[in-house]
């Protein structure tokens, strides 16, 4: 496994990164999944407490707990579920903040965590009192450091170049450029982290059912993936390349996979082990089709 630098938090992040969310309901199965991902060199846990309306945290702490002070464990706050476990309300305040970081901590067993990160995020939000809310965690120690997942450029260059976040986490994949465009730039100057969500697009580029996506048709994913099968002697799968191609760029820290079983965790793995896709491979990837770009939030 490769680590890369998250500068604002001096912590080297596993390139290759596990997402929780797709985690199923059996702690025993995803304790299992968690130590085989750390004990492949995997050491960045991300979730949220909206996942699985709490349960996801649960679990996710329950496997790390014999592991934790060899993890760096993320999670979210700001999306409210409702009794159905949904997250539909929107609450960046610091009171609402404050008491949701006591529950994340009781259910992932755990009196830290290492980057608490603003689950969205709107221009029209009180940002400094959000601010206000992870500085009172940091300083009571309750948090090491925060951060943002965010896939709006206004929000994204707001809180780089204004606050003391250490990452963002944001979606970006072959077939969703739109960062390079507005987001990337500037997280890169400020030397704020990127996490990458979404590097399969929806499972798109790891076997799924071809549908449109992000203003690209079912014949423009298929010419990518056309291109992506023609690099054969790269002995790699779909995925694996879609991987490595986000990893291509520097300006990003981890890739964090969404995992749900063993299979998905192996092919994810082999992608640390296959060659790195060459600089023509991956020129002729990004020139294929038409980079997207962000319509709104700009």
């Amino acid at each position: 496994m490769n680590y890369r630098r998250l500068i604002r938090a001096n912590l080297d992040i596993s390139e290759i990164s596990f997402g929780c969310m797709s985690l199923g309901l059996k702690h025993a199965e995803n304790q299992a999944l968690i130590q085989c991902a750390f004990d492949a060199g995997i050491n960045y846990f991300d979730t949220a407490d909206v996942y699985k309306n709490g349960f996801n945290e649960e679990s996710v702490g329950r496997a790390l707990k014999p592991i934790r002070q060899q993890v760096i464990l993320a999670t979210k706050v700001g999306n409210v579920p409702n009794e159905e476990g949904r997250n539909r309300e929107w609450n960046p305040s610091k009171n609402y903040i404050l008491k949701a970081a006591e529950k994340s901590l009781k259910r992932l067993g755990t009196d830290y965590i290492d980057i608490y990160q603003l689950h969205g995020g709107m221009i029209e939000d009180d940002w400094e009192e959000t601010i206000e809310a992870f500085d009172i965690l940091k300083g009571k120690g309750m948090i090491r450091h925060y951060g943002i997942s965010s896939i709006r450029p206004n929000v994204i260059r707001r809180f780089a170049t204004q606050t003391g976040i250490v990452s963002n986490m944001i979606q970006y994949s072959l077939l969703d450029r739109r960062p390079e465009e507005a987001a990337l730039g500037v997280l890169s100057d400020e030397k704020v982290g990127v996490m990458v969500r979404g590097c399969l697009a929806g499972g798109l580029l790891a076997g799924k059912d071809l549908s449109d996506y992000l203003g690209y048709s079912i014949e423009d994913i298929d010419i990518l993936l056309d291109k992506v099968n023609s690099f054969s002697i790269e002995k790699m799968s779909i995925a694996q390349a879609a991987v490595k191609w986000v990893l291509s760029n520097n300006s990003i820290t981890t890739a964090v996979v969404g995992i749900r079983n063993m299979e998905q965790l192996k092919d994810t793995l082999g992608a640390v082990e296959v060659p790195e896709l060459s600089v023509e491979a991956v020129r002729e990837l990004s020139d294929l089709l038409k980079p997207n770009l962000y319509a709104k939030h700009r």
